[in-house]
């Protein structure tokens, strides 16, 4: 009796599959990330779900059905849920929800939900739930740690210059100091601050060298304001002055001082530098110019790096904001500098591109959109 019991369940699901999957949509779609699905992305892997049910059912081995759940859909349906944009409760929401159907489906059916049906459905959908809940976590997880990974990368990244200008300073102060017969305290502390950079420089390295094999997915955090654009970049050319004079490089602002952009400072500062530390290293003894321009019909601001150095093989071109891009020359760098670039001008809503040739030198150039107007108490 039993038996039969859990028999006519199996087959009233097989047979219902289509109804029951309506109606399950039906009330899934109350769920914020469930409503801009289509229908085959909605169901996913639900019928494959109702499939194992309706084994499981026939079967009647329910201590099978964790071990059999695990090769089976739900750790897909879990994975799949995270990318749509799903919170966790709505996982767990949405298979209460087909719970819900089946037991009216029974019932409208003149089907009891009872006994061994009544705690093999139950068993199925319980499994499904911790084994897709489970999934979905693992993967967050990891998406959360890769994300810590690749700021601390780019934060690196970003340290390596302002840590050479000041290597670069400090030598430069040696020579002065030795010259002009320095103190022995002014010695020692000279010493201790070549010793102290040199560690940083090491640190960094180290933390660009274990992240290096990064995916630069990072989702940027942008806090746009409006600022003059000529200071930040003066500021930026001050600061590599001594990078630039070790390798014979003449550093040009030509931003126009009444230029205003709206962005964030701190991520517009980083791509600058990037860019100015990119080109001052292949541009010995020659010109680097920095410029910026407002676009009248759309007010999009366009900002450039031109350089007259070694220029990029046409080959390279197409890869140059592929983080791990290496420099053939030398074998140097881990292309992070160029990949941040391209983050962090695209977090603003920009794009970013580059044109250059062998010999003749490169010029990169971005893009800020403008600040939307304000209108009505909202912007549009």
């Amino acid at each position: 009796m039993r038996a039969t019991g859990r028999f006519q369940l199996a087959t009233l699901i097989r047979q219902q599959g289509d109804t029951l999957l309506s109606k399950w949509r039906q009330r899934v779609r109350q769920l914020s990330s469930a409503q801009k699905l289509d229908t085959p992305t909605l169901n996913d892997h639900i019928p494959q779900l109702l499939n194992e049910l309706s084994d499981a059912l026939n079967s009647g081995f329910s201590q099978r059905i964790p071990e059999t759940l695990a090769q089976g859909s739900p750790p897909v349906h879990g994975l799949e849920r995270l990318r749509e944009g799903y919170d966790i409760g709505e996982v767990v929401t949405e298979y209460n929800i087909l719970r819900g159907c089946i037991h009216d489906l029974a019932q409208n059916s003149g089907f009891k939900l009872e006994g061994e049906s009544f705690h093999i459905m139950n068993g199925v959908l319980d499994h499904a739930i911790g084994l897709a809940v489970q999934t979905y976590a693992t993967e967050r997880g990891l998406e959360l740690q890769k994300r810590r990974e690749e700021y601390l990368a780019f934060v690196a990244h970003d340290l390596r210059t302002p840590l050479n200008a000041v290597a670069l300073a400090t030598s430069v102060l040696e020579e002065t100091f030795r010259e002009g017969n320095a103190r022995e305290d002014t010695d020692w502390m000279l010493k201790t601050l070549r010793r102290n950079v040199q560690q940083l420089q090491r640190l960094v390295e180290k933390i660009i060298q274990e992240n290096a094999n990064l995916c630069a997915e990072t989702r940027i955090k942008v806090e746009r304001r409006e600022f003059d654009l000529w200071p930040l970049v003066e500021a930026l050319i001050y600061d590599l002055r001594p990078l630039a004079k070790t390798n014979g490089t003449e550093l040009v602002n030509e931003v126009p001082r009444n230029l205003v952009v709206y962005a964030d400072a701190g991520l517009l500062k980083r791509v600058f530098q990037n860019l100015i530390s990119n080109a001052i290293r292949y541009t010995a003894h020659g010109k680097v110019l920095l410029g910026a321009l407002e676009s009248k019909p759309d007010a999009t601001i366009e900002c450039w790096v031109i350089d007259d150095g070694a220029g990029i093989p046409k080959e390279k071109l197409e890869r140059v904001f592929d983080e791990l891009e290496r420099d053939s020359a030398n074998g140097s760098g881990l292309g992070l500098g160029l990949a941040i670039i391209k983050t962090f001008v695209e977090a603003h809503g920009g794009r970013v591109s580059v044109e250059s040739s062998e010999g003749k030198g490169s010029t990169f150039r971005f893009t800020l959109p403008a600040k939307p107007a304000y209108e009505n108490g909202q912007y549009r």
